[in-house]
């Protein structure tokens, strides 16, 4: 028994040290090649050059993201978040909560490359949107939507149901018990659950390539224009192949944005449980 326990032990360490180490070396080896790209030029001006990105700096594609990533969290969090309430509280049909469900699971399970033509079918010619933020930002929602809807559910789920069936007991409506009793309590889940989507969600390049990215633009003003996005500026410098220091300068900003924004995730839910 005490060898079964030594070696569960054993093989926990091993594995988070493996984590931990693949983790650094790739933030290293990224922020090894391409720290010299890493200024504030290149973070506060727009790319230049003959060759578009091999000189100047990223900052329309980190505000483009900033709105394609916004857009895509706004969209996926309210019909995420509604589904999930209705599954757990409103749905009275097994049939439509598995049909419900079924759907999720498939949603989760299509390439993103299918999301961008599912966008640039629907919204960018159907609609006739064009290439805009709007377009790429509602795509990137329907991608992470599935992401966000089931851990919502899980959240609401773990509620305590002899709280809720108490409140039901003292003639509290459904409503008022879920907005002051319900999703106080699960809010901070629910919330890191957005922002780990949100985080999916700025990482995708292939919805985008469809939509709304574009190889060079203005810091963007209107959702209705097309827009930078960081992982198409990346996916554009890489395949050129003429600025690899750009290029993971690029991806080590992408990382760092996206660890940071995990982090405040984690703290955030770990200071609402404290």
């Amino acid at each position: 028994m005490k060898a079964k326990v030594w070696l569960v032990k054993c093989w926990a360490i091993l594995a988070c040290a493996l984590t931990f180490g693949t983790i650094f070396f790739l933030f290293a080896y990224i922020f090894g090649k391409g720290a010299s790209a890493i200024t504030w030029e290149f973070l506060t001006e727009s790319p230049k050059g003959m060759i578009i990105g091999t000189e100047g700096g990223i900052l329309p594609a980190i505000v483009g993201s900033a709105w394609y990533t916004g857009i895509a969290c706004l969209f996926g969090a309210v019909l995420g978040i509604c589904t999930a309430i209705y599954q757990v509280y409103y749905c009275r049909s097994q049939r439509t909560a598995e049909r419900i469900a079924l759907v999720m699971k498939c949603m989760a399970g299509v390439p993103s490359i299918v999301m961008g033509l599912f966008g640039y079918t629907l919204l960018v010619l159907t609609l006739g949107w064009g290439k805009c933020i709007l377009a790429g930002g509602i795509t990137q929602g329907v991608m992470i939507l599935p992401f966000i809807e089931v851990r919502a559910e899980k959240a609401l789920r773990e509620v305590e149901g002899d709280l809720v069936h108490a409140s039901y007991a003292l003639g509290v409506s459904r409503a008022y018990t879920l907005r002051r009793i319900v999703l106080p309590r699960c809010l901070p889940q629910i919330v890191s659950g957005v922002i780990l989507g949100a985080c999916y969600a700025m990482g995708a390049a292939a919805p985008l390539i469809f939509t709304g990215a574009v190889i060079i633009s203005k810091v963007p003003e209107d959702v209705m224009k097309p827009a930078m996005a960081l992982p198409y500026h990346l996916y554009m410098l890489l395949t050129q192949g003429v600025s690899p220091e750009n290029a993971y300068g690029t991806a080590f900003v992408m990382m760092m944005i996206v660890l940071v924004t995990n982090s405040l995730a984690t703290w955030f839910t770990w200071r609402k449980k404290v």
